[in-house]
């Protein structure tokens, strides 16, 4: 059935008073860092939620969210195009979603990839410094239980590769207009350019169909202790896709939610999707 939790002008009427939450004291706030990288040989950018009590309540630690972005943007997409101060606050506020800390990682610049390539080992980047730096830097829950991954199109993907090669590191992963595999019918991508053609290739070999279907018997079992929660609007280019995935959990028997709501691949579906998401970790994290 067609789910239709906010029509359009409803959205842009609650989103409004939202986006200046910031000028507020005593509201969770959206901070923009940097990090250094040993293997990727730079500074990365990221932008990290910070729960209100944070800065008040010292002793106190909290679970993860590790939020991904879309092919072409940056860490500035959620906090900016997603209004994620806003809609966290507000599910906070209303006990809907649990304090915790939402990181936001740069994947966007030199070389736009969730996974590793020889030149550009963003993958390890993830799990080998970025993960162990937020933990080190923030209170965290530094466990598989308070760990969550979710992400828009090839943070879509990403978030399923993810949890399912590193399924000891997430209790959930939300996969939104998840670009799983090479889609050679987007006519705004030119395959032949050297860079982007590469790009999406890698998201070919880390077809998230594929790694299901090809899994073995204790990748599934591993699968099964990460609750997934599917998220497509129908009129999205990847909803085939998506129904593919969800065909291959199923004939896995790897127990998921899905929801396919009106709407394409655009800011104000990925904007309502973190009204179901942050429920969804939140229920994660405590069960």
């Amino acid at each position: 059935m067609r789910q239709k939790p906010f029509g359009l002008l409803f959205t842009i009427l609650l989103m409004l008073p939202l986006a200046g939450f910031a000028q507020f004291p005593g509201m969770g706030h959206i901070v923009y860092k940097t990090m250094p990288s040993s293997i990727l040989g730079q500074e990365r950018e990221y932008a990290i939620y910070l729960p209100k009590n944070y800065d008040t309540h010292t002793a106190k630690r909290y679970p993860v969210l590790y939020l991904l972005h879309g092919g072409g943007g940056s860490h500035t997409d959620w906090p900016e195009q997603g209004l994620l101060q806003g809609v966290a606050n507000q599910l906070i506020d209303s006990n809907e979603a649990c304090e915790m800390i939402i990181v936001c990682p740069e994947a966007g610049k030199n070389f736009m990839n969730y996974f590793n390539s020889p030149e550009w080992r963003y993958e390890d980047y993830f799990f080998q410094e970025l993960i162990p730096y937020i933990d080190s830097n923030y209170r965290t829950i530094s466990n598989k239980q308070n760990r969550a991954i979710a992400g828009l199109s090839m943070g879509g993907g990403g978030t399923v590769a993810y949890a399912f090669r590193h399924p000891e590191m997430f209790c959930a992963a939300y996969p939104m207009s998840g670009y799983f595999s090479r889609n050679e019918s987007l006519a705004w991508v030119n395959f032949d350019d050297p860079v982007q053609g590469k790009v999406h290739q890698l998201v070919e070999d880390n077809n998230c169909v594929k790694l299901v279907l090809n899994s073995t018997p204790a990748q599934v079992d591993a699968m099964k202790t990460v609750r997934w929660f599917i998220d497509c609007g129908d009129d999205d280019f990847c909803y085939d896709i998506n129904i593919d995935f969800v065909a291959a959990l199923r004939e896995k028997g790897v127990p998921y939610e899905l929801r396919i709501r009106d709407g394409g691949h655009t800011w104000i579906y990925w904007n309502t999707a973190l009204y179901y998401a942050l429920p969804f970790v939140t229920r994660a994290f405590t069960n």
